[in-house]
C-alpha cells in the first residue's frame, strides 16, 4: 500500500532542509531506513518499536519495516493558481499525494530572507491555503456549470451531483476548504473523486531555531501556528530541520546520544512520519515467522480478507480464518507457543475488523 505525503511550504521557511535530511539519512538499500527513489521523492521507514521487539522475540532472518513516502513538492509562490512560478507543477504535484506536510517557518535569521519580507507563520498558511482554494474553485466552477445545465433537465444523477457542487461552491467562496464542509457517506465518495486539494488532510510542520527545539512553548510562533491548526482541525509537529538534516547524518548510537543532549526522547523526522502516517487512518499489523517478520500497513476500518489482500491478492480471494493474537499478549507470553496455552490466540473469520498491533497468520486455499 503505497502512502504518499507532499512537503509544501513557501520559499526559505525550512522545506527542501527537511526534504534534505530524509534523503540523507541513508543509502537506497532495505537494510536502511531512508532512501530516495527519484529526484524529489523520499521513502521512509515508519519508526515501530513493536518491530523490534518482535524480531528480538522471533529472531528472524529477515525484518521488513512499512515504509512512507514524501514527495518534496515544487515552491509556490502567490498567484500559483493562476500558473505563477512554479504553480502548474505544484498543483500537478500536489494532486498525487494523500496528505499534505505543510512546513511554516517559526524562527527569526536575518541571514535567511523571506519571500514576503517578514516572520509571520499564519500569513504563510493562509498564502498556500488561499492558491489551493482557487485551484479547487476553477475546478469546481467548471463542473458546477456543466452539472446546473443537466440539472434542469431533471437528471437524476445530476440533480445529486449539483447539490454537492453547489456545497463545493460556496464553502470555497467563503475560503473554506473542502475538507471543513458537510457530506452524506453518498456525497462524500462523489466529493472524493473530484481529487480536490483542499479535500487532502494537513499536517502542520512548524520549523524553529535549532535552540528553541527543546523549549518550543516559547516560541510565540509556534503558538500562533497551534491556535489555527486548533481551527482547522490539524495537527502540528515542531521540528527543526537544520538539526534533522544533522541528524541525519549521524549513527543510530550517535543520533540518541545527540538527542539525549538536546532534552528530545524522539527526532523530529521520526515524530513527522508517525503523524503522517496516523492522519491518513492507517495502522499496522504484523507477521511473524522464523524467516521474515514484516509490518504491513493496513486502512483502518478493513476486515482480515481485505487485510490479507495487501499481501497477496490470492490470500484475500482464498481466505478461511485468520489466527490472530495482539501485540501485547504475545509480548506478554513470550512466544507464539505461550501465547496459545494462554488463550490469547484466536481463530478470526472474514467479519473480523482487523486492530492495529495484531499479529496475524492468514489460512486460505486457492
Amino acid at each position: 500500500m503505497s502512502l504518499t505525503a507532499g512537503i509544501v511550504g513557501l520559499p526559505n521557511v525550512g522545506k527542501s532542509t527537511l526534504f534534505n535530511a530524509i534523503t540523507q539519512a541513508g543509502a537506497e538499500s532495505e537494510n536502511y531506513p531512508f532512501c530516495t527513489i527519484d529526484p524529489n521523492v523520499g521513502i521512509v521507514e515508519v519508526p515501530d518499536e513493536r518491530l523490534v521487539e518482535l524480531t528480538k522475540l522471533v529472531e528472524p532472518k529477515k525484518t521488513v519495516p512499512t515504509s512512507f513516502e514524501f514527495t518534496d513538492i515544487a515552491g509556490i509562490v502567490e498567484g500559483a493558481s493562476k500558473g505563477e512560478g512554479l504553480g502548474n507543477q505544484f498543483l500537478s504535484h500536489i494532486r498525487q499525494v494523500d496528505a499534505i506536510c505543510h512546513v511554516v517557518r517559526c524562527f527569526e535569521d536575518e541571514n535567511v530572507t523571506h519571500v514576503s519580507g517578514k516572520v509571520d507563520p499564519i500569513d504563510d498558511i493562509e498564502t498556500i491555503n488561499l492558491e489551493l482554494i482557487l485551484a479547487d474553485l476553477e475546478t469546481v466552477t467548471k463542473r458546477y456549470e456543466r452539472t446546473e445545465k443537466l440539472s434542469r433537465q431533471k437528471d437524476k444523477e445530476a440533480l445529486k451531483e449539483f447539490e454537492v457542487m453547489k456545497v463545493l461552491k460556496e464553502g470555497l467562496e467563503k475560503e473554506i476548504p473542502a475538507r471543513a464542509l458537510e457530506f452524506s457517506k453518498e456525497q462524500e465518495v462523489f466529493v472524493k473523486g473530484l481529487h480536490l486539494l483542499t479535500s487532502k488532510p494537513v499536517l502542520y510542520v512548524a520549523n524553529v531555531a535549532e535552540d528553541e527545539v527543546s523549549n518550543e512553548e516559547e516560541n510565540n510562533y509556534v503558538k500562533q501556528v497551534r491556535d489555527f491548526s486548533a481551527k482547522d482541525d490539524a495537527d502540528v509537529i515542531v521540528i527543526s530541520a537544520k538539526i534533522e538534516e544533522e541528524i541525519a547524518e549521524l549513527s543510530q548510537e550517535e543520533k540518541e546520544m545527540f538527542l539525549e543532549e538536546l532534552g528530545i526522547k524522539e527526532s523530529g523526522l521520526d515524530q513527522l512520519i508517525r503523524a503522517a502516517y496516523e492522519l491518513l487512518g492507517f495502522g499496522t499489523y504484523f507477521t511473524a515467522g522464523v524467516q521474515e517478520v514484516r509490518a504491513w500497513t493496513f486502512k483502518k476500518g478493513m476486515t482480515a480478507p481485505q487485510a490479507a489482500g495487501i499481501i497477496h491478492t490470492d490470500f484475500e480471494r482464498g481466505f478461511i480464518r485468520a489466527e490472530t493474537v495482539s501485540y501485547e499478549d504475545l509480548k506478554e507470553a513470550q512466544s507464539m507457543v505461550q501465547a496459545r496455552e494462554n488463550g490469547k490466540v484466536r481463530l478470526e473469520g472474514k467479519d473480523y475488523i482487523v486492530q492495529d498491533g495484531d499479529v496475524i497468520h492468514f489460512r486460505f486455499n486457492v
